[in-house]
């Protein structure tokens, strides 16, 4: 009886944003993160770790044993641990400690521990910022309606890619740095995403010609993705538009927020969680 009553305490307090304690236990975890991703940043600097490197390794080590105690105790105190361990935070909060225990096998794997700023995350919960979540759900909703239209314009691209770089790869060859087809894919890569790197360059005038062209072809790349996510968010805005549509008089012109038609005063149906 008493250890169900303190798992529902620490329930209450790991779990809930509502209460005191448990916002108080937000905002402490939150100062953690940011401290032990400081310490990773830091360690990686020559100086910083010939100098302090030790205290920092004990700084990073105490904790990463208090996050582990802390995931295990999420996962002990959790209505639904497996749930938790497959929910979106539960695989973060894994990924915030897997990182040190890597580096005994994996030098300089905890480098990786910056992944503990996705942990952050928990800030929309704690400063009550839920909208925006609703408003990034949006987002990602149109990103998933337009992943066909996505997969296909990359497989174009990818074939843009393979055809640039084959051809460069017959004009410059080996002797100005296109060694192979998947070397010269790379500069085509590099160069219609405008990246220019300059580590592979185009010598002859015919290269250097179709090296324009690519580039002029990466700009009109560019626009055709972004083309795709704004027609898909406009038709998504206005599918959540009429889905507010007011029951009594069709009018479907209303404020997200609003919980009565403008026109003749009937509640209107929830908003949708897009």
């Amino acid at each position: 009886m008493e250890e169900t009553s303190l798992r529902l305490k620490l329930r209450h307090i790991i779990f809930g944003t509502d209460t005191p304690a448990g916002q108080r236990f937000d905002q402490l975890l939150l100062i953690a993160i940011l401290i032990s991703v400081a310490a990773v940043m830091l360690d990686s600097v020559a100086s910083i770790n010939r100098d302090y490197g030790a205290i920092l390794r004990i700084v990073e080590w105490s904790f990463t044993i208090l996050f582990t105690i802390e995931y295990g105790v999420r996962l002990w105190v959790s209505a639904g641990p497996a749930r938790y361990a497959r929910s979106f935070f539960g695989m973060v909060d894994l990924l915030a400690i897997l990182p040190t225990y890597l580096s005994l096998f994996i030098p300089g794997a905890h480098y990786l521990l910056t992944m503990r700023a996705l942990r952050i995350l928990r800030l929309f919960r704690v400063m009550k910022l839920i909208p925006l979540m609703k408003e990034a759900n949006f987002l990602m909703s149109a990103l998933v309606r337009a992943r066909r239209k996505i997969g296909i314009f990359l497989f174009s691209v990818m074939i843009v890619m393979l055809i640039f770089g084959s051809i460069m790869y017959v004009i410059e060859g080996p002797e100005h740095g296109f060694t192979s087809i998947p070397q010269s894919i790379y500069w085509a890569i590099v160069t219609i995403t405008t990246v220019g790197y300059g580590d592979i360059t185009p010598v002859t005038v015919l290269g250097q010609a179709i090296a324009s062209l690519a580039m002029l072809t990466g700009y009109a790349i560019i626009a055709v993705p972004t083309g795709i996510l704004t027609a898909e968010i406009s038709q998504a805005m206005v599918r959540r538009r009429f889905e507010r549509e007011c029951r009594h008089c069709h009018l479907h012109e209303h404020d997200e927020d609003a919980g009565f038609c403008r026109r003749c005063g009937h509640e209107l149906p929830e908003p949708p969680d897009s």
